[in-house]
């Protein structure tokens, strides 16, 4: 059923822990002013599709979980609003543009110019009003929501995790347009490099995966975008973790629809969220004992 609503929210189901998990690109609800000029089915391709739905036992883990309703063609809410390509405009942007070098190769930017093959969206330019209603009514809503999630977190446990949630194509290294000799992981885990959160939080969730036999590559082909580079700093509470699940996991990259191993997927995830709270647990156990330790002294 479609909303109007650029997202949901789905509170914790018991027990709060100090977790936030978002999900900014599963969205499927394809606004009416979008008027894209390509095959629907070619610009879903652009969607981590039911990645809400896989992570769905976040709320039982005792963390909230935020998605979006809008896909991330119409606007990425894990792109920096300054991520455009001049030239996709009909008229002079009123404020700063740092294009990347995503936006500008694969038309991967704030605003999609190009599916995944590379097929232009539009056959149009967009004008400064139609951008900037994106923004106010998608992007920055997302992003305020996701800021006061962690927010509460952090003041009510000192501290918060947040786990930033994607999938990626079967064949990314060739979607990055990069060679490479190896297969692409199952799971990647990025951390901008061990900026974004502690070498134990990626070992954590690295090792949860393991277990359940899937292989995992840390920063390997994706290290983070712009949601955990604001939400990722760990000197100042906060620690996030990309999370790219291989499609061919749970997805019929064509149609869209889960595939025979979703409800398998669904469950490990289930048990992945288990180690995950057992970890912030004790974090914010040793937090808290640290804590009395000072207030003692």
């Amino acid at each position: 059923m479609k909303t109007t609503a650029p997202f949901s929210i789905v509170s914790p189901a018991t027990h709060p822990i100090a977790l936030v998990c978002d999900s900014p690109h599963s969205g499927t609800e394809y606004p009416q002013d979008f008027r894209f000029a390509v095959a629907l089915a070619d610009l879903r391709q652009c969607e981590d599709t039911h990645v809400e739905s896989l992570w769905s036992g976040v709320p039982q883990a005792g963390a909230s979980l935020l998605h979006a309703h809008f896909p991330r063609s119409y606007i990425d809410a894990n792109r920096a609003c300054t991520d455009i390509e001049a030239a996709l405009l009909s008229e002079p942007w009123p404020g700063e543009l740092q294009p990347s070098d995503r936006c500008t190769r694969l038309g991967n930017g704030l605003l999609y110019s190009k599916t995944t093959s590379l097929t232009p969206i539009y056959a149009r330019q967009l004008g400064v009003a139609e951008v900037s209603h994106r923004i106010e009514t998608c992007w920055r809503p997302y992003r305020e929501a996701l800021r006061a999630l962690i927010g509460q977190t952090q003041s009510r446990f000192g501290r918060a995790w947040h786990l930033n949630l994607h999938s990626m194509p079967s064949n990314a290294y060739e979607r990055l347009g990069l060679v490479c000799d190896k297969p692409l992981a199952d799971v990647v885990l990025g951390d901008l490099h061990g900026v974004s959160c502690s070498a134990a939080f990626t070992r954590c969730v690295a090792e949860a995966f393991e277990s359940l036999g899937y292989t995992v590559a840390i920063n390997d082909p994706y290290v983070g975008q712009d949601l955990i580079r604001e939400h990722g700093r760990p000197n100042e509470a906060c620690e996030s973790l990309q999370i790219e699940l291989n499609r061919k996991l749970y997805l019929d990259e064509t149609t869209r629809e889960p595939n025979a191993r979703f409800d398998r997927t669904r469950s490990d995830i289930n048990l992945v969220l288990q180690q995950v709270a057992l970890f912030i647990g004790a974090e914010v156990g040793t937090l808290s004992r640290s804590t009395t330790h000072k207030d003692a002294s």
